[in-house]
């Protein structure tokens, strides 16, 4: 059988415990269809890809994202704010946000994470000063041919209620969950190899009522769904729970419903062991977001501890506010070292950053049959990395942890579905220089310049 596409000459990771030094990979139909050794007989194919070497691996997943933030980079007057401070800061720039803004940022973050090496992501959307943001990120992700759960994320506590955000970006009950319904119905796409899914995602146990967590869950259960929440990020959550709730976030969590295989929570800086424990045997993932907790100065989970423990650990960027970048390759980088300054230099290798970027993130996002690994059938998702020869010159033994210590690395080759989404280094997206000019704009309207 003719392939697709053949991706020759290359270091291939396949998976976890499978490598294959001097390799080819068959794509047809958007599926990986074989993989072999250059000493076996190589199959034909429309188009062929010389590799000249380089290391390939599954494309990176990203569990854990807030793409409009984008617009707010590097936003001076909350750059070295706490995260409650930098949060209080930024939510009355954010309600301004609109389809048009959140189109681009949508697709600015989307190309970003393709140049990283990331073919998979989900976003957090939970700022709805208008209706139909979610549609426009649907829109962006269909028009550039990545694959993308959107999460149907949720406040309905403002500062008049005792939150952190302005009252004209939370939402009631009923509108948040009559939303829920409808973008199911018009997104959500369970079939085996779907571009798009949908997730309900409540900002977080201190920003909605129980009821929105209860609902959500009930929902999950009723569509088969993923959960998706923020959970024990700050010392402030500690002291909110035991306050209004009379328990600790993961109590609370426990308590109405969420811990069940369905659900994944980002950060996760501040459980107990025993809570730990408890949500990994309940099969609840967490995403660790190394250059987010690093910047903002929160403390960071001890992300080889959990895995140790049973629990999935997958990485995320976090919104491009507090980390100003949407790189899982950097993600990566971070959370080896992060992992190896935490615990020692025997506590985490390159190959579990990589683990935790593929597979991990594939766990979060409930995927991980068809994506984070190329054994034949999975989603033909995968990145042919590009370095440079001066920062690899030594580098001959193992092109993996070369991967993360030999740095910078980018995407040289990105493919998504079988399709050639990053060539050459560069995104394959026809009007960039145009959509970069009205996302400069928009950016310069919500900031006030």
């Amino acid at each position: 059988m003719q392939a697709d596409l053949l991706v020759r000459d290359a270091y291939i990771y396949v998976d976890k415990d499978w490598e294959i030094a001097d390799g080819w990979i068959a794509i047809r139909d958007g599926r990986v269809m074989a993989v072999g050794s250059m000493s076996d007989p190589l199959p034909t194919a429309q188009k062929v890809i010389s590799a000249g070497g380089s290391l390939l691996t599954p494309g990176l997943v990203n569990a854990h994202h807030h793409m409009y933030q984008n617009l707010t980079r590097s936003y001076a007057p909350v750059t070295n704010g706490t995260l409650f401070e930098w949060l209080t800061g930024l939510y009355p720039l954010w309600a301004k946000l609109d389809t048009d803004s959140v189109y681009l940022s949508t697709i600015v973050a989307m190309l970003e994470l393709l140049m990283g090496g990331c073919t998979t992501s989900m976003d957090h959307m939970y700022v709805h000063p208008q209706p139909y943001l979610i549609d426009a990120q649907f829109r962006a992700a269909k028009e550039i041919g990545f694959r993308f759960m959107g999460t149907r994320g949720s406040m309905t506590r403002s500062v008049e209620d005792g939150g952190l955000p302005p009252a004209s970006v939370v939402q009631d009950e009923d509108t948040i969950l009559a939303d829920c319904e409808r973008l199911i119905a018009a997104w959500h796409d369970p079939s085996p190899g779907s571009l798009a899914r949908l997730a309900l995602a409540p900002c977080s146990l201190f920003s909605v009522s129980e009821t929105i967590m209860r609902e959500s869950a009930r929902l999950a259960d009723q569509h088969d769904l993923r959960l998706h929440t923020h959970l024990a990020e700050d010392t402030e959550e500690d002291r909110y729970c035991a306050e209004v709730y009379g328990c600790t976030p993961t109590e609370y969590f426990e308590r109405v419903g969420w811990a069940s295989p369905r659900s994944w929570v980002a950060h996760y800086i501040y459980p107990s062991t025993d809570e730990i424990d408890r949500l990994a045997h309940a099969g609840v993932c967490t995403a660790q977001c190394p250059c987010s907790n690093m910047m903002i100065g929160g403390g960071a989970a001890d992300a080889m501890d959990m895995r140790r423990r049973g629990m999935r650990i997958g990485l995320g960027c976090d919104g491009s506010a507090s980390t100003d970048h949407a790189s899982m390759w950097l993600e990566a980088r971070m959370a080896l070292l992060l992992g190896r300054f935490r615990n020692g230099p025997h506590s985490m290798s390159a190959r579990d950053a990589l683990d935790m970027a593929t597979r991990g993130g594939a766990a979060c996002l409930g995927w991980d049959d068809e994506i984070g690994h190329l054994r034949p059938g999975a989603c033909a998702d995968m990145v042919i990395w590009k370095m440079s020869p001066i920062a690899l010159a030594g580098a001959l033994t193992d092109p993996v942890e070369a991967w993360l210590r030999c740095a910078p690395a980018v995407a040289g080759t990105t493919i998504v579905n079988g399709r050639i989404l990053v060539e050459n280094g560069e995104p394959v997206f026809a009007g960039l220089n145009d959509v970069l000019k009205s996302h400069a704009e928009a950016a310069r309207r919500m900031q006030g310049l």
